[in-house]
């Protein structure tokens, strides 16, 4: 299912669009009109890991569709619990069609999951993320992350969503980077966080964008700029990863895509699935 963005419609519209469309069933011959919300859920989930300095907080809007858990990023307090018990028992169809953005994203990525789970999916590689605390598991994460990171030998990336093992990561790897998040602030090595995509953009070979893009509507601004300077865009992404998935080849050069569970839900071991655009010349051969 491949978007028809145009000016006026953003890809997360367009998606929607064609997901409504019905041309798209699962195996059983279900649509969005067919398919219900069994499950919502809301996590607030706050980590400072053994040995660093410096913690965050996430929230997250989840919604199960069928046998497969779609999620968004949201900022905090941006939804309450009214949203997360209006969505149960909810059709896809009507999810699809919420006044909230983040429940429109949630839902999008749990159906597209659920027509094609990630290990389905022919342009997969899947990556295990070794069991261990908190600090091992996102620093394994960060290395395949980086690993697939499309830019230029030695050159810059826009990171947009701090990670510091990715930052980390990235450095290991020889890349400089500028850092950039909504909330600002400094990394665990004392650097400025800009809070401005553009400007952190701006003079960088290739972006590395978090999933929580999606949730907060920038996608469409960052997708466009670097569209129209040529700059490769990796999107690192637990919320929204089958959203994205739909975006590989069009503007998402790399996705790696972290569905339900995440890893800091878990001590064990737990899957990642790394995506590039140019593995879809070798399915075809």
């Amino acid at each position: 299912m491949r978007p028809a963005t145009t000016t006026d419609q953003s890809y997360v519209d367009s998606l929607v669009e064609s997901a409504l469309s019905g041309h798209v069933r699962d195996a059983g011959g279900n649509g969005p009109a067919e398919l219900s919300a069994a499950v919502a859920f809301l996590t607030v989930q706050a980590a400072r890991h053994t040995g660093r300095g410096t913690g965050y907080t996430n929230t997250v809007l989840s919604v199960r569709i069928a046998d497969a858990v779609g999620s968004c990023a949201v900022e905090p307090g941006a939804l309450d619990e009214d949203a997360v018990r209006d969505a149960v028992g909810r059709t896809a169809a009507e999810l699809l069609r919420h006044p909230l953005l983040p429940v429109r994203v949630a839902a999008l990525d749990a159906y597209l999951a659920a027509l094609t789970p990630h290990p389905a999916h022919p342009l997969s590689r899947q990556v295990v993320i070794p069991a261990g605390d908190s600090l091992a598991k996102s620093t394994a994460r960060a290395r395949a992350v980086a690993a697939i990171t499309a830019v230029p030998d030695g050159g810059r990336v826009a990171v947009i969503g701090v990670v510091n093992s990715l930052l980390a990561a990235l450095r290991d790897r020889g890349l400089d980077y500028v850092p950039c998040d909504l909330k600002g602030g400094r990394t665990e090595w004392d650097e400025p966080i800009r809070t401005d995509h553009a400007a952190a953009i701006d003079g960088a070979d290739a972006v590395l964008a978090s999933g929580m893009v999606l949730g907060n509507g920038t996608f469409d601004d960052i997708a466009a700029t670097c569209a129209a300077r040529d700059l490769p865009l990796t999107l690192f992404a637990q919320t929204g990863s089958a959203v994205l998935r739909e975006l590989l080849g069009g503007p998402v050069r790399a996705l790696s895509a972290e569905p339900y569970p995440f890893f800091w839900l878990s001590g064990e071991d737990t899957t990642i699935h790394t995506y590039e655009a140019a593995r879809a010349t070798e399915v075809v051969r």
